[in-house]
């Protein structure tokens, strides 16, 4: 009887010994708490063929395209098949035309913040967040072989420029 309430005691005690030793604490970080504002740019939507088109032309060279030339240009877009490589086949061949508009390199690297503020919102109609301000800053500031005309191309095939 006295081992087994020895063993019984025994038994207790560990319990106890184990319940009281495994209380979960909160981890302590330092770090602060700081409010992520989301990019909420609403847009849902798709555009057509013809609304890339015209869009595109306009933000490139700050001017309208005929109904007549946005039609040519669908069917040839719709001739290849293949959306993607179309639309880069199409930027390429704006970015050859002599009336483009683009900043020179000098221009950009010159005001590197004021060239990615203006290009975010001739392409996609908002500011930049913090974020990207600082990444492009950077990303221009330390590679030599980025253009403007590079970072034009890459803002008209980037997936927000696609929807309004």
């Amino acid at each position: 009887m006295m081992k087994k309430i020895k063993h019984t005691l025994i038994v207790v005690a560990t319990l106890a010994l184990v319940s009281s030793g495994c209380q979960k604490e909160e981890p302590i970080y330092g770090v602060n708490n700081v409010p992520l504002n989301l990019i909420e740019t609403n847009k849902t939507k798709l555009k057509t063929t013809n609304q890339y088109v015209a869009i595109l032309y306009a933000n490139l060279f700050q001017t309208a395209l005929s109904a007549n030339e946005i039609v040519e240009i669908q069917k040839l877009i719709e001739s290849i098949g293949d959306d993607q490589v179309a639309f880069e086949v199409l930027i390429s061949n704006f970015m050859n035309e002599p009336d483009v508009i683009l900043p020179t390199d000098s221009a950009m690297r010159q005001n590197t913040e004021y060239f990615i503020t203006e290009t975010y919102k001739r392409f996609l109609i908002r500011r930049p967040t913090e974020a990207e301000q600082t990444y492009f800053i950077n990303k221009i500031s330390t590679n030599n072989d980025i253009t403007s005309e590079l970072v034009y191309f890459s803002f008209a095939l980037s997936d927000e420029y696609m929807y309004y």
